[in-house]
C-alpha cells in the first residue's frame, strides 16, 4: 500500500468549526484537497458563504451552517444540518476559538469566561453533540495550544487555562470513546501562526518567536495544514489521548 493514501479523506465528512477565518480558512482548503466532505461552521454567515463557494469552485463539497459553539443546542443544529446533507460525521475539527491579552489582575469575570465559553465549552459541547452520529474509526481533533503545555510569555491566564483544559479534555474523551465508541480522539497545539487572532500584537509577538523557539519565526499555514490532515486521516490510526505540537521547538527550550 502505498503510504500516501493513509492521508487522503475521501468521501468522508468532516465537520469543521471556526471556519470563517484564521486558520479555519486553511483548514478547509487542506481538507477539501484530501477529498473531504465539508460542513462549515461559524458565527459569520456571510464569510462561511464566500468559503464554500471558493471550494465549490474547486470542485469540494461544501456545505454551512451558522452556530455558536457556546450554545449546546446551536451545537446539536450544526450536528443534524451535518447528518441531514451527508448522513453522518466522520471527523470533527474543533477549531474554533478566542484570544485575549489581560493581565490577571484586571481581568474580568466576564471576559475570563468568555474566553473559557468558546475554547473549552464549545469544544465539549461539539464533541458531546457530534459523537452520536460518529460510526466507529471516526476522528475528533481539538485544536488546542502550545501555551497549553507551557507558560505564556504575555499575559494570557483566561486563554491558557482553556487550552489547558482542552488537553485535559482530549484524553478523557479518549479514554472515553476510543475503545467503545472507535473514535479516536487527539489534539493539535500550534505555537504561532499569523492569524485573526495573532494580528493585533504581531510585532511583539514575532520578536518573541524570533528569540523563543528554535527555528526562530511564525509557523506558515501549510505546516499547520499537514499536521491536521495528519490526525484527521487514517494516517494516525494507532494515536489517540494524544497531543501533536507544531511550534516551531518553542516548547522545547
Amino acid at each position: 500500500m502505498n503510504p500516501l493514501t493513509r492521508f487522503r479523506l475521501d468521501d468522508r465528512v468532516v465537520v469543521l468549526t471556526g471556519a470563517s477565518s484564521g486558520l479555519g480558512l486553511g483548514f478547509a482548503h487542506a481538507l477539501a484537497a484530501v477529498g473531504a466532505h465539508l460542513v462549515l461552521v461559524a458565527r459569520r454567515g456571510d464569510r462561511l458563504a464566500a468559503l464554500a463557494a471558493d471550494l465549490a469552485s474547486a470542485g469540494a463539497r461544501a456545505v454551512t451552517h451558522v452556530a455558536d459553539v457556546r450554545d449546546p443546542g446551536q451545537c446539536r443544529g450544526a450536528a443534524a444540518a451535518a447528518v441531514e446533507r451527508f448522513g453522518r460525521i466522520d471527523v470533527l475539527v474543533n477549531n474554533a476559538g478566542v484570544g485575549g491579552s489581560t493581565p490577571s489582575s484586571r481581568e474580568t469575570e466576564s471576559g475570563f469566561r468568555a474566553v473559557l465559553d468558546v475554547n473549552l465549552h464549545g469544544t465539549f459541547w461539539m464533541a458531546q453533540a457530534c459523537a452520536p452520529h460518529m460510526p466507529r474509526g471516526s476522528v475528533i481533533v481539538n485544536v488546542a495550544s502550545v501555551l497549553g503545555h507551557i507558560a505564556p510569555r504575555f499575559p494570557q491566564a483566561a486563554y491558557a487555562a482553556s487550552k489547558a483544559g482542552v488537553l485535559g479534555l482530549t484524553r478523557d474523551l479518549a479514554q472515553e470513546w476510543s475503545a467503545r465508541k472507535g473514535i479516536r480522539v487527539n489534539a493539535l497545539c500550534p505555537g504561532y501562526f499569523a492569524s485573526e487572532m495573532t494580528a493585533q500584537d504581531d510585532a511583539q509577538l514575532r520578536e518573541m518567536v524570533d528569540r523563543e523557539s528554535m527555528l526562530g519565526r511564525f509557523g506558515e499555514q501549510h505546516e499547520l495544514d499537514t499536521a491536521l490532515v495528519f490526525l484527521a486521516s487514517p494516517a494516525s490510526s494507532y494515536m489517540t489521548g494524544a497531543s501533536l505540537l507544531v511550534d516551531g521547538g518553542m516548547s522545547a527550550l
